[in-house]
């Protein structure tokens, strides 16, 4: 072939891109992710995201863009759109946010003026940097009043956010975490926010999927606006979407997203976004859900009988946060650790964490990612004594590898994209 010719047909051969891929792929052929952040997508997805569709500029909407050309893409938006409304039951669906971070920012900008006072989740106790952390722009950028969970049993506690919404008056309530185990009252913290004629903001990132599902709460019929991942438990592409009833703060979203925070949209990972959520209206993805809160309270508990302490006592969706003092150690070790035997997880602060967010008490785990693979609670629960092993020995090399082995054994029962 000529070298034009290779430029269109030839399979990829830059050597240290393809062999880092192969790694990657043999890392999560081989290893059990317990990322509670992650997922497994479909090939269906991963064809719609490496398409022609990244060739594209597309500025704007379907129907209104300021490229010609758009008439593909817009079906392939449009369809995402209309996929994304009859999973919610909304209204309204903007679908180009880059990731979740940018849709929170979207939405802060078509609602609120610098400085304006909100109201999120202490990080420390489990929520998200966009909801007011000192270290990102939300932080930066509005007063930000933080609410947390009781330390007598760490789940959210409503009376006092109440008080604070009466004493600070903050101008959007946040609803939504990186890392809570418990279900949400959405319905109670919209009767806080009307209280003080605040707006109810809720990013259920990390539990879209579920509530896809009927498996978690929806926020529905209870926040003004609503943001989501589509990866994570909804099981899409890398990205964002912004949900929402109200037509005139739709409005305001849009012009926010383009021209406002990103000029031409990802129409290749769009069209990843519009067969996910074909995917999420099926019986096996809602099946799925099911069994990933299955899978969790399996583990969770598999690891209590075992002297871990699960935060708050347990879980009602895909993660929970596990208190490794017991066995003497860090977040931080335990991380390293389980790695070292082909376990994925992350160091995560626990709330009223005596270490640094660098070291922590605590790591997070989650089961969507095993669940995409087929296991089941009996996976679930095998899963769990292994991670026991580890954290009971967590310099033991020869144990590492040991339980490595049961590592390969469980996921070459259950392969990906073999």
């Amino acid at each position: 072939m000529s070298e034009r010719s290779d430029f269109f047909h030839a399979d990829l051969a830059d050597t240290v891109v393809a062999e880092a891929i192969a790694a990657e792929l043999g890392r999560q052929q081989h290893t059990l992710e317990l990322i509670a952040s992650e997922n497994i997508v479909s090939k269906a997805v991963m064809q719609a995201q490496g398409s022609v569709m990244t060739n594209k500029y597309a500025e704007g909407y379907p129907g209104r863009r300021y490229y010609g050309g758009c008439e593909h893409v817009d079906v392939v938006e449009a369809l995402a759109q209309e996929r994304a409304k009859e999973i919610f039951g909304v209204k309204h669906a903007n679908v180009q946010p880059h990731s979740g971070s940018q849709a929170n920012m979207a939405v802060y900008m078509a609602a609120l003026n610098t400085g304006d006072t909100i109201m999120g989740m202490d990080l420390s106790h489990g929520g998200h940097l966009t909801h007011g952390s000192p270290v990102n722009f939300s932080g930066r950028l509005y007063n930000v009043v933080a609410y947390g969970v009781r330390e007598s049993d760490e789940r959210i506690d409503y009376d006092v956010m109440q008080e604070l919404a009466l004493e600070h008056r903050p101008k959007m309530i946040i609803g939504g975490a990186s890392a809570y185990e418990r279900e949400i009252d959405f319905a109670r913290m919209r009767q806080i926010a009307d209280s003080i004629d605040a707006i109810l903001f809720v990013d259920m990132a990390h539990y879209a999927g579920l509530i896809a599902a009927g498996a978690y709460p929806s926020p529905v019929g209870h926040a003004h606006v609503i943001t989501t991942t589509t990866h994570k438990t909804l099981r899409g592409p890398r990205g964002g979407m912004i949900l929402t009833d109200d037509d005139e703060l739709a409005k305001k979203i849009n012009s926010r997203i383009f021209p406002g925070i990103q000029g031409g949209p990802l129409m290749h990972v769009i069209a990843a976004k519009a067969v996910a959520f074909g995917e999420a209206l099926g019986a096996q993805f809602k099946a799925d859900q099911k069994q990933v809160v299955v899978n969790a309270r399996a583990l969770a508990d598999t690891l209590t009988k075992g002297g871990l302490r699960i935060v708050s006592g347990g879980t009602d969706c895909h993660m929970f946060r596990v208190d490794v003092r017991p066995q003497g150690i860090t977040g931080k070790v335990a991380e390293h650790a389980l790695e070292a035997a082909g376990i994925t997880v992350n160091k995560n602060t626990i709330p009223f964490d005596p270490e640094s967010p660098f070291v922590t008490s605590g790591v997070r785990i989650g089961t969507s990612a095993i669940t995409t693979r087929g296991m089941g609670e009996a996976e679930s629960r095998q899963i769990g004594e292994m991670i026991l092993k580890v954290l009971a020995a967590p310099e033991n090399a020869a144990l590492h590898a040991g339980v490595h082995a049961e590592v390969r054994a469980l996921t070459d029962r259950f392969p990906i994209y073999d």
